[in-house]
Parts: C-alpha cells; sequence; structure tokens
C-alpha cells in the first residue's frame, strides 16, 4: 500500500474575493498537523503571469480556480500523492491521515458526492447548477504517479470542456478513482449533521466569513478558527509550514 509523503504538499484553491477564507483554510491545516506541511495557494492571477493559464476569464465561473485545480499535479512536480482542496474548508483534524492505506494503482481518491444541491442559488447570488460527479473535486488526494494523472498537462486543462475535467474524463478507467469516507469532504447544508464533527468541513453553499452565513452548520468552529488565525497574527505565532 502507498506510503504517505514525507512532506505533503496541499494545494488550495485561492479566490481573491475570499481571502479570510484561504487564510483559515491554511491555519486550520496546519495547526491540526503533527508534522510539517506545505500549503501552497493556487493564484489564477500568478499562473497566468507564467503562461501556465491561458484560457478566457469566465463571468460565469463560481471561482477563481474553478479549473486551474487541475493544474495541481503539473504545480507539484513531484511523484507520490498531493492533496487539491477548495479555499472554503475547515480541518479538524490531521490531513496525513488521508494518506493511510491508499492503493498506489489509483489515480486519485475523492468523496464521491450523489446528491441535489439543497439550495437554488449561491452564496454570492450566482445560480446553483447540478451535474453528474458535483463536488468530487473540490478534494482531491492525486497519485501524481499514475499515467493519467501524468498526462494531464497544461494544455490539456487550457483547452479541455470543463465537463471533461470536473467529471474526471481524462482518467481512462473509473475504477482508478478511489473513494474517500464522506467525513473527508462533508458539504455543510447538504447532508444531515453527523454525531461526531468530520475531519474536514466544506462550505459549499456559503462560510461565515459572509455575513448571511454566520449562523451555519458548524460556524462555530470556522469562527473560533479565525480567532485563533487572528491571535496568531497578533502574537506573532507561526504553525508549522514551509509555505509563505
Amino acid at each position: 500500500m502507498s506510503a504517505e509523503p514525507a512532506n505533503p504538499k496541499i494545494f488550495v484553491g485561492y479566490d481573491t474575493r475570499e481571502d479570510i477564507a484561504w487564510q483559515v483554510c491554511r491555519y486550520s491545516l496546519l495547526r491540526h498537523a503533527d508534522q510539517q506541511l506545505n500549503v501552497i495557494p493556487i493564484r489564477q492571477s500568478a499562473l497566468r503571469e507564467l503562461g501556465l493559464y491561458t484560457r478566457p476569464f469566465d463571468p460565469m465561473s463560481s471561482t477563481e480556480f474553478s479549473l486551474t485545480r487541475f493544474l495541481t499535479p503539473y504545480l507539484a512536480a513531484q511523484s507520490g500523492w498531493v492533496v487539491f482542496c477548495d479555499c472554503d474548508f475547515l480541518y479538524t483534524a490531521d490531513i496525513r491521515q488521508v494518506f493511510e492505506g491508499l492503493d498506489p494503482s489509483k489515480a486519485l481518491y475523492v468523496v464521491k458526492h450523489d446528491y441535489m444541491p439543497a439550495h437554488d442559488m449561491k452564496m454570492d447570488g450566482k445560480q446553483q447548477t447540478s451535474y453528474p460527479r458535483k463536488n468530487w473535486s473540490s478534494f482531491m488526494v492525486i497519485n501524481c504517479s499514475h499515467p493519467d494523472v501524468r498526462a494531464l498537462s497544461p494544455s490539456i486543462v487550457n483547452s479541455a470542456p470543463p465537463a471533461f475535467l470536473h467529471r474526471f474524463n481524462w482518467i481512462r478507467d473509473d475504477n482508478d478513482i478511489g473513494e474517500l469516507a464522506l467525513e473527508w469532504n462533508f458539504l455543510e447544508g447538504e447532508y444531515p449533521r453527523p454525531a461526531t464533527v468530520p475531519k474536514v468541513i466544506h462550505y459549499t453553499n456559503g462560510g461565515p466569513w459572509f455575513e448571511e452565513c454566520k449562523d451555519v452548520e458548524f460556524g462555530d468552529l470556522w469562527l473560533q478558527e479565525q480567532a485563533y488565525y487572528l491571535e496568531s497574527l497578533a502574537s506573532a505565532i507561526v504553525p508549522k509550514s514551509t509555505a509563505a
């Protein structure tokens, strides 16, 4: 079975409209880690400057990292496992646990959600959509050694239809898509509240950084993590990380 990375790389989608969500997501990752992590934001503006992302701007895209997420294995520039997640995540456990028992023959692992969105509109007023494998790509444990992953070049990310990318049509065999437990990408507001706190909470319908979403389930946990983060800035406490 697969060995845990010595110094895991965790890529987080960055959206300029939700900087605080990224900051708290990063802080929760680092605060719960027993050892060092590399937490790396995927910023569309930086990728455009480097010429790695050349798609036209899409005003209908729900986030700035809607498609740039699929550059994760290219940016990782390594073999073995890396993680991508959206920025509207809160971690309550050590991310390193997700690497335990992974099958190295798989291309990636995701939580295989099968649901209809509970809300018609997103937190930013955009229409909610439903499509096959919705939210599978919001948390991916990616095997950079797999041939289908190695073939996911920037040219494909820049030219393929969004559905081709999000539905993992670039993986030739669906059996190469492994399944994670729901606790690794719990969609707040889309599932009944579990008896125990999930390891990863995804505020997919809007998190407490939006005034109208402060009362969502597990919103108190996010607000507490934000308080820890702000306190760390005031006292110059920096969690374990090699990322700027």
